[in-house]
């Protein structure tokens, strides 16, 4: 009966965890960020309900039918495909935005209905876990440890599911398994009862609901075909505020193609308007070449120019064409181009040769069925290599006259706030160290920005690139660095070995005839600064001056209004500016302006901080007050709070910086959710089954494990600069096989736990489900907060320290009939 009802558990924990990364996804295509901590929290809560839930209904003797585990699968699974759809419908159609959450006060309310409704097929799912960890409580740890098996299981198809069908197909697969759990059940109490009138009645039970499962995977099978071919969103709603549904907006714009893969949604349209050439100086005369438009995940709409390089005339009075003007016969490196615009500039320049790093390959896909007739991509000058830039860089032996990188991002305000989680590992101090060392003798890196007033991430990358010059043992930046600007951008080039008279002079030449203003050069003179792109004063040449010569940057970077600290691979958050000195103001604007210095953005984090530690502690509390003589609880019941507590904090602080940074290592985020959450969840499952074991000596476990948990920080580095030019095949290996020793350990403290709870706390166990649940849908959100001002390490050693205060209570003797 147990190895039946863990098949059960295992298939529903499959479905969840198969949900949280199809969530994952749907959320970075509906909002800006993929929220992974989000989801993972409302997981959590969802869990946490369920504790609560099934002690409420054990004590008040409802709904009994959920104390046997046949009826629990049924029950269960067949309202966790009810509640997918649901919540697929809630996200469909409800109007809710993250970006302007600030201003709108009706979003706070739909965000509470958003976050609940989401939360629901998980408060199921953790009823079928919960509850068959109560029924089934002296065989626990197996219920367990197929908990975690069925959710490695679960991550691991993911990716496929939506690669094969997108968001849509895999939250089909999703309900289906849900279907497959219910029929489990049925199965199981049809072995219960052998009479012919109830075989035939399950008979037909099982094919009706097989028949649906049938049916809803044809659908998959159908949205497989679809995404092989063109297909839209199909339902999800956008926030109004991103690229492509402004796009959309446009008279006579069409969507030509539509593709999901596992890693991002990209949608071309033709007829859009779309006419971006960034920094393209007013001295242009000529005509602006067509364009189609790329999004990915439905963000900020790039172009695809329908021109080849020889009749791209435009180039020239782009700001980049300077470097190639200086540096002719170059060979150069191009960082993720998006739509190909970098590229087509660099082959306008005249470089002999073009090596082009793209992370994403649906983008090169995309791109060639867009424009076939100039097949950009495929170019006898041009190298495509579909590999994440950094791990590219450390794998190459090649060296470039050239590294350009290209401005692919749409102008984000700095007061929207709506990008500050967004990690950008490509834009952090270790980066442009990896960039410099891939040089040429007398070879330049080259970056164009956007400009803000007053500035922002203007400053944010001159500080960057800074202490990047710095650590490679330039003394003296500043005879490395020349910038200048037009209207709307700002363009940094960064040449390690000094520049030339000769070069100065032509860089005058160049932006004295496309009218753009010198900001820095190491000869630059006052007078020389804001001559054509007048400002009431010349903010940018003061601002890049200070802090090129200043001795003392971080007294600048301190005092400044900003948070324009240069962003590392332990705080990859580029687009993070907000600073807690800026709080008064913040508030004071909330619902009257859009959010100020990103601010809001921040706060909503608070908010939602709020909500789950206020909806914890109710669902905490609720079943002790259905405890007779309640008054007289004693120590062991609250060391009993305290210990779960603390291994849901302790967990969730490790896991989702372990999941961040691998961010890093494997290229993306749903390959390190995948392979992270995987890892962690099968070696768990490990530790979990054998928790019970009379060999194990637990409390040595326990204290291997803190020891581990507190090295963890420094090993992760280690290894991540270690393997990051590996194949990726090889950089997953090492990742999961160094992540299992901690991952087998945390699986032993919770089944342990259980354990000294069942001869005469037993009827809590849910409720330590529960408290568990509830302090990691706290931790989830806690982590992001501390990991933007404090980075992963700091949250990694606060998980250790979580583990070692759990020591501090580990369960010895909460009854003295549990002394090991």
């Amino acid at each position: 009966m147990v190895r039946s009802q863990s098949l059960g558990v295992a298939l529903l924990a499959t479905s969840t965890l198969l949900l949280e990364s199809a969530l994952i996804r749907l959320l970075a295509v509906s909002q800006y960020y993929h929220f992974a901590f989000l989801v993972i929290s409302l997981a959590l809560l969802g869990f946490g309900a369920s504790g609560s839930f099934l002690v409420l209904t054990k004590r008040l003797r409802v709904n009994t039918t959920l104390n046997r585990g046949p009826e629990l699968l049924i029950i269960t699974g067949i309202l966790f495909t009810a509640s997918i759809v649901t919540a697929y419908g809630t996200v469909s159609f409800l109007p809710f935005d993250s970006y302007s959450i600030a201003w709108e006060r009706q979003q706070i309310f739909f965000f509470i209905i958003y976050y609940l409704i989401l939360a629901l097929p998980f408060f199921f799912s953790g009823v079928c876990i919960g509850g068959s960890l109560s029924i089934y409580k002296e065989r626990s740890n197996i219920i367990y440890a197929a908990n975690l098996i069925g959710s490695g299981v679960g991550v691991l198809l993911a990716p496929i599911a939506m690669w094969l069908a997108g968001v849509p197909g895999a939250l089909i697969v999703c309900a289906a398994i849900g279907l497959i759990t219910a029929s489990v059940g049925l199965r199981i109490k049809n072995s219960q009862n052998h009479s012919y009138r109830n075989e035939r009645k399950y008979y037909w039970q099982n094919l009706t609901l097989g028949g649906v499962v049938v049916f809803l995977i044809l659908i998959v099978g159908l949205l497989s075909v679809l995404n092989l071919t063109e297909n839209s969103i199909l339902g999800i709603m956008i926030s109004p505020y991103k690229g492509l549904p402004q796009a959309k907006l446009y008279p006579g714009s069409k969507v030509i193609l539509g593709r999901w893969n596992a890693i991002s949604r990209i949608d071309i349209l033709s007829g859009a308007g779309t006419r971006q050439l960034p920094g393209l100086s007013y001295k242009y005369s000529g005509s602006l070449p067509r364009q189609h438009g790329i999004s990915v995940d439905a963000d900020s709409i790039q172009p695809i120019t329908l021109v080849g390089p020889d009749d791209f005339a435009a180039s020239l009075f782009m700001p980049e064409a300077l470097a190639f003007h200086l540096h002719p016969d170059a060979s150069v490196l191009i960082i993720e181009p998006v739509g190909g615009l970098g590229v087509l500039q660099a082959l306008s320049g005249k470089a002999k040769s073009v090596d082009v790093i793209i992370s994403n390959p649906l983008l090169v896909e995309s791109v060639k069925k867009a424009a076939p007739e100039f097949q950009l991509y495929d170019h006898s000058d041009v190298n495509a290599v579909l590999e994440s830039p950094r791990v590219y860089i450390r794998q190459t032996t090649d060296n470039y006259d050239i590294i350009f990188i290209p401005l692919t991002d749409s102008y984000k305000p700095v007061t929207s706030g709506a990008y500050s989680l967004s990690e950008t590992y490509n834009l952090t101090v270790e980066a442009f160290n990896d960039y410099l060392d891939k040089l040429m003798p007398g070879g330049m890196l080259v970056i164009s920005r956007w400009l803000q007033t007053p500035p922002s991430e203007s400053l944010k990358i001159l500080a960057t690139i800074i202490d990047s010059l710095q650590r490679a043992g330039i003394s003296n930046p500043k005879e490395a660095l020349i910038a200048f600007r037009g209207i709307q951008t700002i363009t940094v080039l960064i040449k390690p070995d000094g520049w030339r008279d000769d070069e100065l002079f032509s860089l005058r030449e160049f932006l004295e005839s496309r009218r753009f203003d010198l900001v820095f050069a190491p000869d630059m003179k006052p007078e020389e600064a804001n001559q054509y792109n007048k400002l009431p004063t010349p903010l940018y040449y003061e601002y890049y001056s200070t802090l090129v010569n200043t001795d003392d940057i971080g007294e600048f970077i301190s005092e400044y209004t900003y948070a324009i600290e240069p962003p590392t691979d332990d705080r990859p958050f580029f687009y993070h500016f907000f600073k807690w000195e800026q709080t008064p103001e913040v508030l004071a604007s909330v619902g009257r302006t859009w959010q100020p210095f990103g601010g809001s953005g921040y706060f909503v984090l608070l908010a939602l901080l709020l909500l789950v530690v206020l909806l914890s502690v109710v669902l905490i509390l609720a079943p002790l007050l259905t405890i007779p003589g309640r008054s007289k609880i004693g120590g062991p019941f609250w060391r009993m709070l305290i210990y779960f507590s603390l291994l849901g904090i302790a967990f969730l602080f490790i896991e989702i910086p372990l999941i961040q940074q691998s961010i890093l290592i494997l290229g993306h985020p749903t390959y390190a959710f995948t392979l992270v959450v995987f890892a962690m969840l099968a070696f768990s499952s490990i530790g979990s089954y054998f928790s019970r074991s009379s060999w194990l000596p637990k409390r040595f476990a326990m204290l291997i494990l803190i020891i581990l948990s507190i090295l963890s920080p420094w090993m992760i580095t280690q290894i991540a600069y270690l393997i990051l030019g590996w194949p990726f095949i090889f950089r997953a290996i090492v990742i999961g096989i160094s992540i299992a020793p901690l991952a087998i350990l945390m699986g032993i403290p919770f089944p342990y736990g259980l354990t000294r709870l069942e001869h005469h706390w037993g009827r809590y166990i849910p409720w330590a489900w529960a408290v568990n649940g509830c302090a990691s849908v706290i931790a989830a959100v806690l982590a992001a907060i501390l990991t933007l001002s404090y980075g992963y390490q700091f949250v990694l050693l606060l998980g250790a320290t979580a583990y070692g205060f759990a020591f501090l209570v580990f369960p010895r003797k909460w009854n003295k009939a549990y002394r090991t």
